[in-house]
């Protein structure tokens, strides 16, 4: 009897059954993790023993059928070799860790639109700063989504202990100081994860069942969510889907996760950086518009009047070189870009593309500008397209200054030639406005409030 020999397509179809198998073999099982909580409230704020959350929102959540909760959360964490954008591997297991999660949701199901955005907070500031929810907090309400802030590093953990010792003293994410780096926090952003769906000790959700889990980070916690994805997230894929904002550097063609870059002004680093839009990823740049914004810096100083332990704000006055903070309201932009993200993750339809901002010829290239200062390309919102003042994502000065952006308004020489008549200036609004709506870059109560200003201001008289 001959030997028997595989055709071409048995081998193709056993090599692929090996790999699966391989693939399988690396993939990485974390302990359900420990929850305690919720922890409660033994003061209200203000109170210099910080009997409370750090960062409390300011907003009304329980007029809107919300409620705010702060958990510990504990497990084991793996150690992980991730270099560049190949798959990593598991260094060593074991190490423990607590850390603190706060969940703001809704009380009812009724409300929960079935997504869950969980948010690494960024510590770029030397403690957690909730960039996502300081951006789009009233749409997230609004819509029903569930918002989950993690402390996942050292920095941010650390200054938690400073703020208020009773209440966080024993939190820890070094194992005791042995880890000098945040090696554990890409476990505990999965075991989060594992808890939103109900794989720990504790229900966090108060009953909800999240039907999506999305990650997301802001500038630091972007890029180090843009490492995750690259060489971790194959190793265990519990997120369905990733909003990088502001930063998350380049993502592999082949991460099998469907990933949301939304980037301002200040973020655009020049085409060649750039990714096209692919099946897994889409890029949004909006133009006029700053890596920390007005609306970011609204939950600064609310927060800073609910806590006389924080920070006023993030800058004093008079520290940039132009007055700071673009006022091109980003986060329009944003609420857009998470509703069409879940829709993307559910049906495979995707979000539309949109122009990249502009660039120059010049070497080094540099952003492309009209006349008036304000750049070219890019999603074009009211502010930018029909401008009254100069709206940047650039700056100088010191501390964060170059991240804040720039706003300068026209003098009235300016805005007299540009708008003669106040109709005349709200019938451009309204034009842009209504085609950045049908275009899907903004979302109908945002259009709606964006046409109300223009009506209500004063430009072009009356």
């Amino acid at each position: 009897m001959p030997p028997i020999r595989l055709r071409p397509v048995s081998a193709i179809v056993f090599l692929a059954f090996a790999a699966l198998t391989i693939e399988a073999a690396d993939r990485v099982t974390l302990p359900a993790p420990t929850v305690t909580g919720p922890i409660a409230w033994t003061q209200k704020p203000p109170n210099p023993e910080h009997g409370y959350p750090f960062n409390p929102t300011y907003l009304d959540l329980a007029a809107k059928g919300y409620v705010e909760e702060e958990f510990f959360i504990e497990g084991t964490a793996n150690r992980y070799k991730h270099d560049g954008d190949t798959t990593g591997s598991v260094i060593d297991s074991g190490h423990p860790y607590r850390t603190r999660i706060v969940v703001r949701r809704p009380v009812s199901a009724k409300k929960f639109n079935g997504t869950a955005i969980v948010e690494w907070t960024n510590v770029t500031g030397s403690r957690d700063l909730e960039m996502d929810w300081f951006q789009s907090a009233d749409h997230f309400v609004n819509a029903g989504y569930a918002w989950i802030g993690v402390s996942a590093q050292r920095v941010g953990v650390d200054a938690l202990k400073a703020w208020s010792p009773n209440r966080y003293a024993s939190l820890d994410v070094t194992e005791g100081g042995k880890i000098k780096n945040d090696d554990l926090s890409y476990d505990i952003m999965a075991a989060t994860a594992m808890a939103i769906r109900g794989k720990a000790n504790a229900d966090i959700m108060g009953g909800l069942k999240a039907s999506l889990v999305i990650a997301s980070g802001h500038s630091q916690s972007a890029g180090r969510l843009g490492g995750y994805i690259n060489t971790i997230y194959p190793l265990n894929p519990v997120f369905d889907g990733v909003m990088l904002h502001g930063g998350g550097g380049k993502i592999r063609e082949d991460v099998d996760v469907k990933v949301f870059k939304l980037q301002s002004e200040t973020d655009v680093r020049g085409p060649a950086t750039r990714q096209p839009d692919t099946d897994k990823l889409r890029t949004w740049e909006v133009a006029g518009t700053s890596h920390v914004d007005s609306q970011s810096e609204i939950h600064f100083v609310e927060i800073g009047k609910l806590d006389a332990g924080m920070p006023p704000g993030v800058t004093p006055a008079g520290t940039c070189d132009k007055p700071p903070f673009s006022q091109v309201p980003f986060h329009y932009v944003f609420n857009s870009a998470y509703d069409h993200f879940v829709v993307w993750i559910k049906t495979g339809t995707p979000p539309p593309s949109a122009p990249p901002i502009e660039f120059t010829t010049a070497n080094p290239p540099q952003i492309a500008r009209d006349e008036m200062g304000n750049s070219l390309g890019g999603i074009r919102l009211a502010e930018m397209a029909v401008p009254t003042a100069v709206n940047t994502g650039q700056n100088t000065g010191t501390a964060f200054c170059r991240l804040y952006g720039s706003h300068v308004d026209f003098d009235k020489a300016r805005i007299a030639t540009l708008y003669p008549t106040h109709k005349a200036y709200v019938a451009a609004v309204k034009d842009i406005t209504e085609k950045n709506l049908k275009a899907g870059y903004i979302l109908k109560p945002d259009a709606e409030a964006t046409i109300t200003a223009a009506e209500k201001s004063d430009i072009g008289g009356r």
